[in-house]
């Protein structure tokens, strides 16, 4: 199968949210089943900088925007995973990189512009090889940035026209533009009807691509039931609701590249482990507190968290949870950035303790994957999780997730029973700094079984790679296929 992925982020040239990992480790996985796989991006100044070599095509593509000439310079390139890689460059368009990309940018006219040309790249290379005679056979689009790719291509015919399919990473970002977005992407004004891209006085790119797509996916099957809620639909669930009826939206669980995440193999690791034999566990949790400045205390829980510090991921809960965690004699290092208010309440727990806590802002990914092996608990507190892979780093390094019942958290992780015979982490009922609070206790308390070695050594030994949700979602292409052909 000839498959086209088009996203704004890929790891780790260019990564703001977790669609980066998903982005690289998703067509990687398809690319080892044997399709070829394709990569449009922009041409963000990161990607030359991390090494990987392009080729500048001679002839650019040429828009024609709403009467105005524009000439797309085209890069081609290989990522080592074997994925094509083809890049979109317009002088100035995606020069600032996409640092904005994961709150910022909606409302901005000028990333509507910079998503919008890019869309109208991606589907005049889809065009054009139509007419070379190796067409696409499935676009994969995702996010808000990719999604006016399926809205543009509805209208194609014959090879011009490949099934489309649509992934929501997080239904809460839907580039909302004014309507003045129109003009700049070379839409009429006819496309701002409520049965089109009109939403609530906006334009959104998002809900194009949920009109137009042959499949719609999302990336865990209890985020695919909750988004067609009012509470977390995002007041999108009157048009999900619409596209469930004729196709279901389907639930797949993102999984993790274990040539990245592998603390058998793991490069940033002061020492390796796995499942069989854990010994060396207890070395990186030596070499972790000793980096941090912490005393070395292999004995005493160590409770991390990694992620944005925002209310949605439920950093609020953790800083009201924190002074109580530290009361209990448990090390907890925060790592990440975000909400100001946030921060200055978790600064103030830190402060309190600090022969016991360390916030370290955010971190690089070598750091990541340390506090990762070192921790003996993570927590993850958000309020909603489409999928989360925080949870599934954890597992893979023997640290046991405590988390909200929601979302993907819900589908990755089974609540521990009270004799440990079962479950992979701990899940709490509400959102609430009580209930998560009363989850970490929970876990703290698990610690002091003899049966703790074998539950980490459980986690470890789930399947959490990328070969089953690739082949589901090579199954989903297949029935888009089917659908556009029909």
């Amino acid at each position: 199968m000839d498959i086209l992925f088009v996203a704004s982020e890929i790891a780790p040239m260019v990564k703001v949210t977790g669609l980066a990992d998903v982005v690289a480790s998703l067509s990687k996985a398809l690319r080892l089943l044997g399709h070829k796989v394709t990569l449009a991006l922009p041409r963000y100044p990161g990607i030359e900088a991390s090494g990987v070599m392009i080729a500048r095509r001679l002839t650019p593509l040429v828009l024609t925007i709403g009467g105005e000439r524009v000439e797309v310079t085209v890069f081609d390139g290989r990522l080592g995973s074997g994925v094509e890689l083809v890049l979109f460059d317009v002088p100035g368009l995606f020069a600032e990189g996409p640092s904005r990309l994961a709150d910022e940018d909606e409302g901005d006219l000028a990333a509507a512009r910079r998503y919008g040309v890019f869309a109208l790249s991606v589907v005049e290379l889809v065009r054009q090889r139509a007419l070379a005679g190796t067409p696409f056979e499935v676009v994969h689009a995702h996010d808000w940035p990719s999604a006016l790719v399926p809205y543009l291509l509805r209208d194609r015919e014959g090879d011009a026209r490949p099934a489309s399919v649509l992934t929501i990473h997080d239904l809460a970002r839907q580039g909302l533009f004014p309507r003045e977005a129109l003009r700049l992407i070379g839409l009429g004004d006819e496309h701002f009807q409520p049965s089109l891209l009109e939403f609530y006085g906006k334009v959104s790119f998002l809900k194009a691509g949920l009109l137009a797509a042959d499949a719609i996916t999302t990336v865990s099957p209890t985020y695919a039931r909750e988004i067609l809620t009012p509470e977390h639909g995002e007041r999108l669930d009157g048009v999900l609701a619409t596209r469930a009826k004729e196709h279901e939206i389907v639930g797949i669980v993102n999984g993790i590249d274990y040539a990245v995440y592998n603390p058998m193999t793991d490069p940033a690791l002061p020492a390796r482990y796995d499942a069989e034999d854990t010994t060396n566990k207890a070395r990186c949790k030596s070499a972790l507190l000793a980096e941090l400045g912490l005393p070395i205390d292999i004995e005493r829980p160590l409770v991390v968290s990694v992620g944005r510090i925002s209310p949605q991921k439920g950093g609020d809960l953790l800083a009201t949870a924190l002074p109580k965690i530290l009361k209990s004699d448990a090390c907890v290092v925060v790592a990440g950035a975000g909400d100001r208010a946030i921060l200055t309440k978790i600064e103030a727990a830190v402060a309190k303790a600090p022969e016991r806590a360390r916030l370290l802002g955010d971190a690089a990914e070598p750091l990541v994957h340390r506090l990762f092996a070192a921790a003996d608990i993570v927590v993850v507190p958000s309020r909603y999780e489409p999928c989360g892979l925080v949870q599934l780093y954890a597992q893979r390094y023997g640290a046991l997730p405590v988390a909200y019942r929601t979302g993907g958290l819900l589908d990755t992780i089974v609540d521990c029973d009270a004799a440990l015979e079962t479950g992979t982490g701990f899940l709490y009922d509400k959102p609430t700094s009580t209930s998560l609070l009363g989850a970490v206790q929970r876990a703290l308390a698990a610690m002091t079984s003899p049966r703790w070695p074998g539950l980490r050594r459980r986690v470890m030994r789930l399947d959490l790679g990328w070969d089953r949700p690739a082949r589901r979602y090579v199954h989903v292409y297949r029935s888009a296929i089917t659908k556009r052909t029909a």
